[in-house]
């Protein structure tokens, strides 16, 4: 969860790590530092932002540095616990991302040999194993560093008599950027777009040994080729381009992340994927593995399969699942992260391979980990999605999962059809909404004086109702709930009051009527009532304090549609409340750890 950078080259390394850390800000994080290296090493770090800690820098010449921003996990946000960390002599410095899970075993052994700890860190461990091993040469020093740790690493090692980087990792992500005459690092491509377009994706357990003329990996003592890539965006597209936030900015991409989505998977020969392995599930089941947002699109994903495609559909909480009893080989195991370095989604897809399951990704980065795990992706393709909170990765993985279920049908081909020449007019009703967006914000306005509030719905727009809660707390920190409407009269009436708004999620499908009916029951007690509605829709106006249109769609289609209003609702609320947006308190973008 944390972000690692680093440079060797022919230029200063101190502005371009700051200004490559400040690219990952969107990853969130409590602390930051550098550590440059010249004639010796320089340590610069503190709790809080970049720009802070950029104020306090002096002009340092050193052509080579590593850089780090924190996402607390072991030990509290502090100076002492911010990255980089060093041994005891001060020659070795590292930046970490991930989990050593025996670091207290490791750290009491060292302590025992004499070396001395300032931190509450796990990684602290490693330049003090380093440390411990070196003699001269780095590489094999952090070689039998690397066979003491256990648990998930990208790390990065900068030695004051090696003018060389050697980077690790297992199970966390990294890259490597190469220039002309220097070379990066770093934990995402998005740290490299002002630098360099040209990257190697690092695999499990590779080591390389950088320096500014190349790059050598190596992976179980023995030297391997990565194929060198094109980094598909553009830095254009991982600026804000205008608007207030980035989270606005790409709200208002999904018209095109709709319309290029439909342009990929319309073109069945141009995705690359087997579609009878997508076909054969219908006889052998689909089981869904995600997280967070990835895990809303799942619940929707599993309902659009059963109903259209006909096919028995799990989907499960990946964190839950590796800890589970359940498998079958018989099963396409499906994993959706937007990243695809979400942790808990790898290892559960890399379980349901190696019990025998078909295995496909569903992500919007090449050449991530979840991929590699895959014996088939499918690109959501959205592009650089910066905010924390997820929306046009969103509304992808949404579009990927509802092909995957017309691509399985079970229904007609002029059914099928039909559907697809509708979901070509997504994009336009998309843009509606967004043409139309300042309609919501007197809604905002009034969520904006509430410390709870409900999100509502049933059916297909269940799990929207689930996804408009989670955006709701992530940006504007009010405490905000998702259930099936029927749910709630199970113990959730107990808390419905005037100061409870209730937001409603209807659609003109099987369950309009008795969602009606649930609605009624909730407003007889006071609450503010806020819906979400067709623009046909007339009944709801007898008894909603609000209403929010949308424009007409099949019912089939309508989840879609929602998604933009829901994140709206909360865009628009935080910014109410003065909230940060793009980088909501305790948040990461990429959970890289379990």
């Amino acid at each position: 969860m944390c972000g690692i950078v680093g440079y060797i080259g022919y230029r200063e390394a101190q502005p371009i790590l700051v200004d490559s850390l400040e690219k990952l800000e969107y990853r969130g994080y409590d602390s930051c530092g550098i550590a440059l290296c010249g004639s010796t090493m320089i340590l610069r770090k503190d709790v809080g932002r970049i720009t802070e800690l950029e104020k306090r820098l002096s002009r340092c010449e050193a052509h080579r540095g590593i850089g780090h921003i924190r996402w607390a996990t072991h030990g509290k946000p502090s100076q002492a616990n911010a990255h980089p960390h060093l041994d005891c002599t001060g020659k070795i410095a590292v930046v970490h991302n991930g989990v050593i899970i025996n670091f207290q075993q490791l750290r009491e052994q060292l302590t025992a040999e004499g070396h001395h700890f300032y931190s509450d860190t796990d990684t602290e461990v490693i330049p003090h194993l380093i440390e411990k091993y070196y003699s001269g040469d780095l590489e094999q020093a952090v070689y039998h560093t690397i066979a003491d740790l256990v648990g998930s690493f990208a790390f990065a090692v900068l030695h004051e008599e090696n003018d060389v980087l050697i980077v690790a990792r297992k199970e966390s992500p990294l890259v490597i950027g190469i220039g002309d005459k220097e070379s990066f690092i770093a934990s995402d491509v998005s740290a490299l777009l002002n630098h360099t377009s040209r990257v190697i994706y690092l695999e499990e357990n590779d080591f390389a040994v950088i320096t500014g003329n190349g790059v050598r990996v190596v992976n179980q003592r023995h030297k391997v080729w990565r194929k060198e890539r094109e980094i598909p965006w553009s830095v254009e597209s991982a600026q804000k381009g205008g608007y207030e936030h980035f989270m606005l900015k790409e709200i208002y991409e999904q018209p095109t992340v709709v319309q290029n989505a439909l342009r990929e998977y319309l073109s069945l020969s141009g995705n690359g994927l087997n579609i009878d392995m997508i076909k054969n599930a219908r006889t052998r089941g689909v089981l869904l593995l995600a997280c967070g947002t990835s895990y809303y699109a799942t619940l929707l994903g599993k309902q659009l399969l059963e109903k259209i495609a006909k096919v028995p559909v799990w989907a499960e909480v990946a964190s839950e699942f590796n800890y589970s009893e359940m498998v079958s080989e018989r099963f396409l195991a499906v994993a959706v992260s937007q990243s695809g370095e979400t942790s808990d989604t790898v290892k559960a897809l890399k379980k349901a391979k190696s019990m025998g399951c078909m295995t496909l990704a569903i992500t919007n980065v090449l050449e991530s980990s979840i991929s590699r795990v895959a014996d088939q992706t499918l690109y959501t393709r959205a592009g650089p999605e910066i905010g924390v909170a997820a929306t046009k990765s969103f509304t992808a993985q949404l579009m990927a999962l509802y092909w995957l279920a017309l691509s399985s049908s079970a229904v007609e081909m002029q059914i099928c059809q039909s559907l697809l020449q509708e979901m070509r007019l997504l994009p336009d009703k998309i843009q509606q909404i967004l043409d139309n967006a300042e309609r919501i914000i007197p809604c905002s306005q009034l969520l904006a004086q509430f410390e709870h509030v409900f999100f509502v719905s049933r059916g297909l727009n269940f799990p929207i109702a689930l996804e408009g809660a989670l955006k709701m707390k992530e940006i504007s920190y009010i405490h905000a709930e998702g259930y099936a409407a029927g749910e709630t009269k199970h113990g959730t009436f107990a808390l419905l009051t005037p100061k409870t708004p209730v937001i409603a999620i209807t659609s003109p499908d099987n369950t309009y009527d008795v969602l009606l009916t649930n609605l009624r029951e909730m407003k007889a007690r006071d609450v503010p009532l806020i819906t979400i509605a067709s623009e046909n829709d007339q009944e709801i106006d007898k008894f909603a304090d609000e209403v929010i249109r949308i424009p007409d769609v099949n019912p089939l289609f309508s989840p879609l549609l929602n998604t933009v209003v829901v994140q709206l609702l909360a865009y628009y609320t935080a910014r109410e409340r003065g909230c940060s947006i793009d980088m909501p308190r305790n948040l990461a973008k990429s959970v890289t750890v379990e």
